[in-house]
């Protein structure tokens, strides 16, 4: 019965999720050197990984979520603290978000494990690991959790567990959750984000027939997977859609050490997203759920060199369940 209770107890003003969803992205300054490496895919495309090498035998492939990059803080220190301690790390930059956009229409969705698996094998079959963990944030967390379910009976000896945080794996609900207006700024943001790539595709793909006045008016994630997501990568709805990528009814599945952690106080998160029967069904899937936190934040103080919380949690993890020697 694999659900853990938490210990993270941040102080006044941390105890806001908005507070703290806010902090980590704005104000938060790590940085990171990369080495990147640029893939060339089965379908005649590319994907930019970004790695930061310290002579380890376990590589850990970070995932990023919805418009974000290597360059994420949550990215970046979580990078910086596995290095500290040992662990080599690789972040996949999700089709189209490395700063240079993929050479095809289609780009990436929460559900594309495809891309997971081609990056996976990518790394066994040219680099000499022992061990592979998979961490994953958000929209990645999403990717990581429906991956290593899906794949259960197929996936390498060498990938040892994954950590996912701050995840909506029930798309329709968390989607519902993210439209109301408490989450309005963040809403805005990734429309305005989105709906730019979506614009810069179509002028890049004459074929592809959008109806730039529904773009223009799109005010929800429906509207826009009903204009891109759905057509381009071959739903029959947004509503399957939702169903396809969600990661949740693939818990059940994990057969390695795999944690999640979901704060309580996360606006980006429905009830739905707080798997308790799954983790209490599993030998292998285990979920901790935090009063504080926000989405991607766990931040506890104004000086960033004490905000590792999460970063220590997750090396808790690989060091006690998955068993990886940490230095």
């Amino acid at each position: 019965m694999p659900v853990f209770t938490s210990d993270f107890a941040p102080p006044f003003p941390f105890k806001s999720g908005h507070f703290n969803t806010i902090y980590r992205s704005v104000f938060t300054k790590e940085s990171c050197n990369y080495e990147r490496k640029r893939i060339s895919t089965w379908d005649h495309d590319f994907m930019d990984l970004d790695f930061s090498l310290v002579g380890s035998k376990t590589l850990v492939l970070l995932i990023h979520g919805l418009e974000g990059s290597s360059q994420s803080k949550y990215i970046v220190s979580t990078t910086n603290h596995l290095n500290t301690k040992g662990l080599d790390t690789v972040c996949l930059n999700l089709r189209g978000c490395s700063g240079d956009d993929n050479l095809l229409l289609s780009t990436y969705h929460s559900g594309k494990t495809e891309d997971v698996d081609f990056v996976v094998h990518h790394l066994l079959d040219n680099y000499d690991y022992e061990n592979i963990i998979l961490i994953g944030f958000s929209l990645g967390g999403n990717l990581t959790l429906k991956y290593i379910g899906e794949q259960s009976d197929h996936i390498s000896s060498k990938v040892k567990g994954g950590i996912a945080v701050s995840v909506p794996i029930d798309i329709a609900s968390g989607e519902f959750e993210l439209e109301k207006l408490k989450n309005k700024i963040y809403l805005q943001r990734f429309l305005k984000s989105m709906k730019t790539k979506i614009s810069e595709k179509a002028a890049k793909f004459p074929e592809f027939q959008l109806d730039k006045d529904k773009l223009a008016k799109a005010t929800r994630f429906k509207h826009l997977e009903n204009l891109y997501t759905v057509p381009v990568f071959g739903f029959d709805s947004a509503e399957d859609y939702w169903e396809k990528a969600s990661a949740k009814p693939h818990l059940s599945k994990i057969k390695i050490p795999t944690l999640l952690i979901n704060s309580k106080d996360d606006t980006f998160l429905s009830d739905t997203c707080f798997p308790i029967d799954e983790a209490h069904n599993s030998k292998n899937f285990f979920l901790e759920t935090t009063n504080f936190g926000g989405h991607c934040g766990f931040v506890s103080s104004f000086y960033n060199a004490k905000n590792k919380w999460l970063e220590q949690r997750i090396e808790r993890f690989i060091r006690e369940n998955i068993h990886i020697n940490i230095s």
